[in-house]
């Protein structure tokens, strides 16, 4: 079961559960509708001429900004040079139904993940970890952490002094 739509100028061939993104559309409380469908296909090998009771509806994912695109104007000979950079806005949609003549094709349900939270030691843990000499271990690969336990750090090596040549 797919249907293809048109959004923002362009065509989309879509099915429930596709994601797909479009031209920032006119959204109510995250639910889209495309009213404009041009084919719908029930069966596999048959396209039905859609009727004015078709409809693909959607709920906004995510919105964002595309990767900017240079544009640039240039005409030889005459030093005539234009530089514009240009970032398109879109919407991330979740196809959830296709309907036409009174059949009601839906998309399954997605499951939430859960996010695990990590806790750190509190009170006498924390305590106990300063005192035994921990380290803390630096987040950045490659960089070594601080060894003493204050954060302080050794002096400068002072350069060797240059002797004077005679001449």
């Amino acid at each position: 079961m797919y249907a293809v739509i048109r959004a923002g100028g362009k065509q989309y061939r879509v099915a429930p559960g596709d994601v797909i993104r479009v031209e920032t559309p006119e959204d109510r409380d995250g639910k889209v509708e495309f009213g404009d469908v041009l084919a719908v296909s029930a069966e596999a090998g048959s396209i039905v001429p859609p009727g004015s009771g078709t409809l693909v509806s959607g709920e906004v994912v995510e919105h964002g900004r595309g990767e900017k695109i240079l544009v640039f104007h240039y005409k030889k000979k005459k030093q005539y040079k234009k530089l514009r950079g240009h970032r398109q806005n879109y919407s991330a949609v979740r196809i959830t139904e296709i309907a036409f003549d009174g059949q009601s094709f839906k998309a399954p349900e997605l499951v939430k993940k859960e996010k695990k939270v990590k806790t750190a030691p509190e009170g006498h843990e924390a305590e106990a970890h300063a005192a035994h000499g921990e380290v803390k271990r630096s987040k950045r690969p490659g960089k070594k952490a601080a060894a003493h336990p204050h954060g302080k750090k050794a002096a400068p090596k002072k350069k060797a002094a240059k002797k004077a040549k005679k001449k």
